[in-house]
């Protein structure tokens, strides 16, 4: 056992109780306590309350000399709608290798959405005996990271329905005198964000009265196209009935309506900058290259060119500071950003890998989530977030259940909110071994980025060692580095010793080379294409809307970016019942999006939505307060 302070050690009772009451029976370390045993003095951090504390950037400065510990990456196998414990097992993982195996260790998580957390899945603070703590605070408000970027998206989305408005009631006169006004000593003055448009319609005076009417005209009006407007509005609530709404009905904004729509928070372009920058001088630059929609001639325009890049910067300053928490066994956790995987990238932030790899030291570890399977989540953290961090992992895990390889294997549909079929509960090892190819390919796919492969079987009560086995095997054929039975859930760090130890044993053996699925300089049908084959389709098929994108994208210069494939968590493929390893099946493309200032480019592939819905038996139905102790209670 170490002797760190901070280590504390669990008295696990059987059955498990519920998450919260878990939570809710451990008291916190406070927050300083655990920023010391990283070497963190008060001046490295700024607290919110006794539990979370924000890491500052300067930190990475202060380190920048200092060898990185080894960087781990956990993934899954194609998920039931129940989720397979990823984050439990990537806590678990954490509280193994700190509390028990006497290593350095940072956890590197996502922020949860409160869509989910209200809605089907519940939070993403772990489960068990593997949580984050406090788990209320962790799954709702935080640091307010999350709606800073609401704020910050929101101005934006104002900010280009108005320049609208506008530029159609006034000439360009009007529009470039207002745009400019005259001081108190009657000099008109360009704003220094403003000298950005003119640098990029190479305009190099300074002063507003030498501009000719042509370069007014140019410069004051963006003449922005409705119907090319890619921004929507965004809210972190599961809302089905904001997916497309109508603006402009008001009197006052005679009769300038418009379709659109809302996304979820997490959705939004500015979550995906939070997560792939590298510093506060990158963050406002890909704030302001954030492109919106495009004028009437097809040139992009961004939010710099509407003259908000500043703004939505002095919106996140805070929030590109990690959040730093624990574990229930007292191991630190940083907390950051939180892009789904299905409709965004999936990875917690690049500069919360970075301060942990610094802090844990060369024989340290820090080990992140990739969101949902390993064909979205570690897929987009191998291709887009190590591209842009310039890091390479040394060992990624990907966690497994009967539950779910049950499922691949041809068991009944699993349903939340719905019992298990009995399937689910009594052994079945031929419905186990049909579904391991689902695990197979997640471990071939994963393997080819050149880095070890541990499984991590996480199990339930009422999986049988038969069945288990059958996994470890399999794992093992498709080549595993090593497969492990995890017992986190009810044990805590005890129970994931055996995965620790695999995944040093991992990490130590051998110089690891990240090999990319594509180069960038390829065109994006190409880049499409290779992902496609990777979740074993045939070949790509895209809409007239797709073509039309893809080309536009590429005639404004924007093909050497990543691809950022928005797809289903629940196949390999578009369709959602297609289970196992399917293939041969031809991949459809509905439409091409742009996140210029993130840096990626995401194709929609079938159906896919970016604002969920609520079932009709949320997870809110649960949740409530205790008036007399001030506890949360009913959060999962």
């Amino acid at each position: 056992m170490s002797s760190s302070r901070s280590v504390r050690k669990l008295e696990v009772v059987s059955p498990v109780p519920a998450d919260i009451d878990i939570a809710n029976s451990v008291e916190p370390f406070h927050i300083s306590e655990i920023a010391k045993d990283l070497n963190l003095s008060p001046n490295h951090y700024d607290l919110y309350g006794k539990y979370k504390a924000k890491v500052l950037l300067s930190v990475l400065d202060e380190l920048e000399s200092s060898d990185n510990g080894y960087y781990v990456v956990v993934g899954g196998i194609t998920p039931t709608p129940l989720g397979e414990g990823k984050s439990t097992t990537t806590v678990g993982l954490c509280q193994a290798l700190g509390a028990y195996l006497d290593r350095k260790v940072v956890t590197c998580l996502r922020q949860p959405s409160q869509g989910p957390t209200f809605g089907i899945k519940g939070g993403a603070a772990g489960g068990g005996y593997s949580q984050v703590i406090p788990m209320d605070e962790f799954n709702l408000h935080l640091t307010g990271d999350i709606h800073a970027i609401t704020a910050a998206n929101n101005l934006l989305a104002a900010a280009i329905d108005t320049r609208i408005f506008h530029e159609s009631t006034q000439s360009d006169k009007a529009l470039f005198n207002r745009l400019c006004p005259p001081n108190k000593e009657g000099k008109r003055k360009f704003s220094d964000i403003m000298f950005r448009r003119l640098k990029k319609l190479d305009i190099t005076k300074t002063q507003p009265g030498d501009l000719t009417p042509e370069e007014v005209k140019k410069f004051a009006r963006l003449d922005i196209d409705p119907n090319s407007i890619t921004w929507r509005r965004v809210m972190d609530v599961n809302d089905r009935f904001l997916r497309k709404i109508t603006v402009g009905q008001g009197p006052e904004e005679k009769g300038m309506v418009r379709e659109t729509g809302f996304d979820i928070s997490v959705a939004s372009e500015i979550m995906a900058v939070l997560a792939l920058t590298t510093s506060l001088a990158d963050m406002r630059e890909r704030l302001g290259k954030m492109v919106i929609g495009n004028s009437k001639a097809g040139e992009p325009i961004t939010a710099d060119d509407l003259g908000v890049g500043g703004a939505l910067t002095v919106l996140m300053k805070d929030a590109i500071n990690p959040t730093l928490m624990q574990t229930l066994e007292g191991t630190p956790v940083l907390v950051h950003a939180g892009p789904f995987a299905n409709i965004a990238h999936g990875n917690s932030s690049i500069v919360a890998d970075k301060i942990a790899l610094k802090l844990v030291g060369p024989q340290g570890f820090v080990v992140t989530e990739a969101g949902f399977g390993a064909d979205i989540g570690t897929e987009k953290f191998m291709n887009i977030k190590c591209r842009y961090s310039d890091l390479r992992p040394q060992c990624a895990v990907i966690v497994a259940t009967i539950r779910a390889l049950k499922m691949h294997g041809g068991g009944p549909e699993v349903v939340a909110g719905k019992p298990l079929d009995h399937a689910y509960l009594n052994e079945n090892v031929p419905l186990v071994e049909a579904g391991c190819v689902n695990l197979a390919r997640h471990i071939i796919n994963t393997k080819a980025y050149g880095v070890n492969v541990v499984v991590a079987v996480n199990k339930f009560s009422t999986d049988t060692e038969a069945e288990m086995n059958a996994v470890m095997n399999a794992a093992m054929a498709a080549g595993a580095f090593n497969a492990v039975i995890c017992t986190h859930h009810a044990h805590g760090g005890k129970g994931a010793v055996d995965l620790g130890v695999a995944v040093q044993r991992a990490c130590a053996s051998g110089n690891q080379q990240l090999k990319y699925l594509y180069p960038l300089d390829i065109s994006i049908k190409e880049k499409i294409e290779a992902i496609a084959k990777s979740y074993g389709a045939s070949g790509v098929e895209y809409t007239e809307q797709a073509e039309k994108q893809i080309e536009m994208y590429t005639k404004q210069g924007f093909s050497g970016l990543p691809i950022c494939m928005a797809k289903t968590q629940y196949s390999f493929s578009h369709n959602a019942a297609e289970k196992g390893a399917p293939s041969g099946f031809i991949l459809p493309i509905r439409d091409v999006r742009a996140s210029i200032g993130a840096g990626f480019i995401y194709p929609l592939v079938g159906t896919m939505s970016t604002m969920p819905g609520l079932p009709t038996r949320p997870c809110f139905y649960e949740i409530d307060l205790d008036t007399a102790t001030g506890k949360v209670i009913g959060l999962s």
